[in-house]
């Protein structure tokens, strides 16, 4: 991948040429249609990217770079037809892209160890709500002036630099995060990670069954029955316990500790295998999923939709997912220390360039300041300009 990364070819071009395309090569898929299912989401993908932010603007990036479209392999295009196509266009197979990008971002972290290499991989879990306008979105009706979506998410935290989501479910605003768990918590090797919304008697005893490890933030109203106490290990941790609840005849572990401003959380968790401080390390992590929400909101501004209609905001919520995907694998596959933010920003920065730059970049040398120096004698501090067009009135003393 670094070769092609160098290589002459322009970057937004060498990002599209990752996409797995090969479930998209049937005729059939477009048979009668002008716009091709392989262009429609190079477009869009492209259109996450480099943040295109209306149809017409995409419109008039394609006019502009004659090599995007050659990529994308469209002549011309409207605004119009790429609405249509988005709206229409079955969300199970962006879906079934977006898991094969997942893919290869796994096989490209199979070698990470974790938070740490005792704590090993989470999976984080939490759904965030997307505003929609309240005269055009009926359909996402919550309560009067409030109409929104949600998207139910698993965050896969590999290290404590790289997390990437693996699984999402879009849902419309009025779906608790308890009514998704059952489609987001699956058997896996990675402990799970989970604030008060997710876990039920039900859902608790479902995932010890499945030998589901996790990490979950309990409510008041869980009833425990206490088998055995351990003694803390730290001021902040009050309770540390052997329990039962409910019916459920498996003990779990309790622990209880508060927190700076003195707010009491209650952790329930299959982990006897750790401390009870790496217990709350790993409960502190649960914050990565909103900065990652924060994150895709602010910049890859997937609050600002492209559709009113359900499967083209369940559409945009999977591809702006894969456009970040693509940067993720083009980071790991450069070995950039770059923090995912400031890589997306470079990416952005030379998307029409030849690839090469942005691996010039990635390796530049930051020059080192000789810092500020010291100046013996005070300077008198200088009056501000104010020139001669601005209306200006003195402050009084």
């Amino acid at each position: 991948m670094t070769k092609q990364i160098i290589g002459q070819k322009k970057l937004i071009c060498q990002c599209l040429s990752i996409l797995p395309m090969e479930d998209f090569e049937c005729p059939l898929l477009d048979y009668g249609k002008k716009l091709t299912t392989k262009s429609l989401l190079k477009i869009f993908v492209a259109a996450q990217l480099d943040q295109w932010s209306s149809y017409s603007h995409m419109e008039e990036k394609l006019r502009a770079y004659p090599d995007l479209r050659k990529e994308v392999d469209i002549k011309n295009i409207s605004g119009s037809q790429l609405s249509r196509r988005i709206n229409e266009f079955p969300t199970e197979m962006i879906q079934k892209m977006f898991v094969k990008v997942a893919s290869k971002i796994r096989l490209l972290t199979q070698e990470f160890k974790g938070i740490s290499k005792g704590i090993g991989r989470l999976n984080i879990v939490d759904s965030t709500e997307i505003r929609l306008p309240e005269n055009l979105c009926d359909w996402a009706f919550i309560s009067k002036g409030h109409n929104a979506v949600k998207m139910h998410t698993r965050l896969v935290v590999v290290s404590k630099e790289v997390s990437f989501p693996d699984k999402i479910v879009p849902s419309t605003g009025t779906v608790s995060d308890f009514e998704s768990s059952e489609f987001i918590i699956e058997e896996d090797e990675a402990t799970y990670v989970m604030d008060r919304g997710y876990p039920s008697k039900k859902n608790l005893t479902d995932w010890l069954d499945k030998n589901i490890s996790f990490v979950t933030r309990i409510t008041k109203n869980l009833v425990l029955y206490s088998l055995e106490e351990y003694e803390p290990t730290h001021p902040s941790i009050k309770r540390d316990a052997l329990v039962n609840f409910g019916i459920s005849n498996i003990p779990v572990r309790y622990i209880e500790f508060v927190d700076e401003k003195e707010r009491i959380y209650r952790i329930l968790t299959t982990r006897f295998d750790l401390t009870d401080q790496q217990i709350l390390e790993i409960y502190k992590n649960r914050w990565l999923i909103e900065l990652f929400f924060k994150w895709i909101k602010g910049h890859l501004k997937l609050t600002k939709i492209w559709s009113t209609k359900p499967q083209g905001i369940w559409n945009q919520m999977f591809l702006a997912l894969i456009a970040l995907g693509i940067s993720l694998i083009i980071k790991l596959q450069t070995r950039s220390t770059k923090t995912p933010w400031e890589f997306f920003r470079i990416l952005q920065t030379y998307l029409y360039l030849p690839g090469r730059r942005i691996y010039n970049e990635l390796n530049r040398k930051k020059k080192r300041s000789k810092g500020r120096q010291k100046i013996p004698i005070p300077i008198e501090k200088d009056k501000p300009l104010f020139g001669n067009v601005a209306l200006v009135k003195k402050r009084k003393n």
